[in-house]
């Protein structure tokens, strides 16, 4: 890969021309996925794993290949978030290649008229492949940044009723009806890692730290006091005092580099989604966690990076629908 320049230019993009081509027809659609599965050449169960015992299916009925190992007939689709979808691999292949060059993400209304599908599915299309960025676990050496952001409808955008509600329940100016989200971004790698939490205290927020960050990496957060009983080395900057950057001997202390992910994050939420749902907010913050982790990559490497994390990783529409206790966010 070549030097770094402005506009992330020395990556190898793909124009509109060139994807038209690779996924002009379901043939040639269903060699760039297994272009992709099976480099080499050679066909592996995507059941048992056999790399022997797989092979294609001359009528290609009732499936395209069948496993003498495990007696099992199985697709591109079988083990993936695609398992069990109707649509051809040709609008998954644009889906994904829409989905991953669009800064902000692309909304299901969006790849609804896009693709010619209906709205709910292209719904569904998209939580199916935002799994391929769920449960990725990341160990940041340091310096770390760690900072927390709320997500939900802005106050002056409620009815007078449920401003006045708000002020009797004693929240005239606090996140009441939003949504916590931590997250951390490691100054050398430029990974970042982020989670949807209930609460922000020393317990939760110091175990998020715990589970991603080495025990000796320097922090740098803001003045929360939820961060005071830490005993990790860890320098602060006074956001209540209008204080975002400052100097020491060696170091800039300041979380910049988190909060610009926050605000792609949030320009996406207000822009593109207009509305989260808690209980989907996780798969968003993923999403745009691990589209940060791979924007140094070129285009093609980044919907590989795609294709593999959808290997394993299931989603039925009932899970996806079902009630987990959180309401909507609004705004």
């Amino acid at each position: 890969m070549a030097a770094k320049a402005p506009g992330k230019s020395h990556r190898e993009g793909i124009t509109m021309p060139q994807v038209a081509r690779m996924f002009a027809t379901e043939e040639s659609a269903i060699k760039w996925f297994e272009s992709w599965y099976w480099p080499d050449g050679n066909i592996v169960c995507r059941k048992c794993g056999s790399a022997d015992g797989a092979y294609r299916v001359k009528s290609g009925k009732p499936q395209p290949y069948r496993c003498r190992d495990c007696r099992s007939y199985f697709s591109l689709k079988t083990g993936s978030a695609m398992e069990q979808s109707k649509l051809p691999l040709r609008l998954w292949g644009w889906a994904i290649y829409l989905e991953m060059t669009a800064l902000k993400g692309v909304s299901s209304m969006k790849l609804h008229r896009d693709l010619g599908i209906r709205q709910a599915t292209a719904w569904f299309m998209l939580h199916r492949i935002r799994e391929a960025f769920a449960d990725v676990r990341m160990a940041f050496t340091g310096p770390v940044e760690v900072d927390e952001a709320w997500f939900g409808g802005k106050r002056k955008s409620m009815s007078n009723a449920k401003r006045a509600e708000l002020k009797r329940q004693g929240f005239a100016q606090g996140p009441k009806g939003k949504q916590a989200v931590v997250a951390a971004k490691d100054r050398e790698t430029k990974q970042v890692v982020a989670k949807v939490v209930d609460r922000t205290d020393g317990a939760t927020l110091g175990g998020f730290v715990d589970d991603h960050v080495a025990p000796d990496a320097k922090l740098y957060t803001d003045d929360t006091s939820a961060y005071k009983g830490t005993d990790r080395d860890r320098e602060t900057v006074k956001h209540s005092a209008a204080e975002y950057v400052r100097y020491l001997a060696g170091e800039t202390v300041h979380t910049n580099g988190v909060e610009s992910f926050w605000s792609m994050l949030k320009r996406a939420h207000k822009g593109v989604y207009h509305r989260l749902s808690p209980k989907h907010l996780q798969r968003y913050v993923d999403t745009f966690a691990g589209r940060q982790n791979v924007r140094e990559m070129d285009t093609l490497a980044q919907m590989q990076h795609v294709v593999a994390g959808m290997v394993g990783r299931r989603l039925m529409y009932r899970d996806l629908i079902a009630d987990n206790g959180r309401s909507a966010l609004a705004g």
